[in-house]
């Protein structure tokens, strides 16, 4: 079996890409793409480095997408070896990135290396779309490729992301859908007191607590096939002066929805600010959204995947919409079908992160078997 994958790996977690830097990992894919007659074109907003390129001209349009960044190493002490440069023991490459994301890079090009030389006139076309900013803000990404590429009515039809899905083996968990973020800034105010003479002042905290009881046990939707029921939660409270003796004069709560395509922002948050007019505060509620819902159901992308990984692995890969937001909330807005498989997810973000150096080579044939399933054996 070839090593490329693992060399390429390797390589990557070598440059270290901490978040919104790409340390020059873009430029080591570009490389390899122009030799494979990819078109390429970077696209650069604020600190961010975006990469967008493509072989072919007509459709269907396959695309990879993934992300060049990585989170922070943590203390770098704690670590068994030094997190940017590649180390192998025990059957397996640890590095920051190894497993989120830069394995499933270097086997996107591998794969597609090994494709277009057995197929150098396939059908339709292969791209991919990179970018600096996922484990950020995210601002600057691939939501501004997408804005570009919707703009110039460039659409693509299939699209596989490379984030770690797999739980226990290589195969086991394609992700075919995500939840939607929508995160609220809510101040509830009342009147600043001594504790001792309550009667003078209003105590925002108690007059809070029925409204978050009734957030926390309302049914906002029963989920569906893919998706569990929308969640409310509290991520934070603050109030108070520090004294003991204070009736604070407001509180402050960041709360969170994590939500299916069952719910639709309005729902959420017409129902959230019922809750609260009906137990009459004075409050000030701030939205943010950082994401929609998206859904691919089992179609000529998830059942090509399907089939390559039980070609590779004999798993029958199961399809999930478990865990948090991806990149393919922002791809979903020029792409109806989009699934995420990558390697194994158990030590992302993590000291000491990792992936099973048998489960490099085996990624990289997955993903060119599915490109053979979407644009040759159709």
């Amino acid at each position: 079996m070839s090593n490329d994958t693992l060399t390429l790996a390797q390589t990557l977690i070598s440059s270290p890409s901490l978040t919104p830097d790409d340390a020059g990992c873009q430029e080591i894919l570009i490389q390899r793409l122009q030799q494979l007659g990819f078109a390429i074109e970077v696209m650069r907003f604020g600190d961010v480095t975006n990469l967008w390129a493509r072989r072919g001209n007509t459709s269907p349009v396959l695309c990879f997408a993934g992300h060049t960044d990585v989170v922070p190493t943590g203390p770098i002490e704690q670590w068994d070896s030094e997190p940017f440069t590649p180390s192998i023991r025990n059957g397996r490459l640890y590095g920051r990135g190894a497993a989120d994301m830069k394995t499933s890079l270097a086997a996107f090009i591998t794969a597609i290396e090994s494709f277009i030389a057995e197929h150098d006139k396939h059908n339709g076309s292969i791209a991919l779309l990179i970018t600096s900013d996922e484990e950020g803000i995210a601002v600057d990404g691939t939501v501004k490729v997408v804005e570009t590429l919707k703009a110039r009515n460039e659409l693509i039809d299939y699209c596989i992301v490379g984030e770690p899905t797999c739980t226990d083996k290589l195969g086991d968990t394609i992700k075919n859908g995500r939840r939607g973020s929508l995160s609220g800034n809510l101040t509830i105010k009342g009147i600043q007191g001594h504790i001792a003479y309550p009667h003078l002042a209003k105590n925002p905290i108690h007059l809070m607590a029925p409204a978050v009881a009734e957030l926390a046990q309302t049914e906002w939707d029963q989920g569906n096939e893919y998706f569990p029921p929308t969640t409310w939660h509290i991520s934070n409270i603050k109030s108070g002066t520090g004294a003991t003796n204070v009736i604070p004069g407001e509180v402050n709560l960041l709360f969170n929805f994590r939500f299916a395509t069952a719910s639709t922002v309005t729902s959420l948050k017409t129902k959230t600010h019922e809750i609260l007019e009906r137990h009459a505060l004075d409050y000030d509620l701030q939205w943010t959204l950082s994401g929609k819902p998206f859904l691919t159901p089992k179609a000529e992308l998830a059942n090509a995947m399907t089939a390559a990984i039980k070609d590779v692995t004999t798993i029958d890969a199961q399809l999930s919409t478990s865990g948090g937001t991806s990149d393919g909330r922002f791809i979903a807005d020029i792409c109806t079908q989009v699934v995420e498989f990558g390697p194994c997810n158990a030590t992302i973000h993590k000291l000491n992160e990792n992936v099973e150096i048998s489960d490099i080579e085996p990624l990289s044939k997955i993903y060119q078997l599915t490109i053979e399933n979407l644009l040759i054996n159709k």
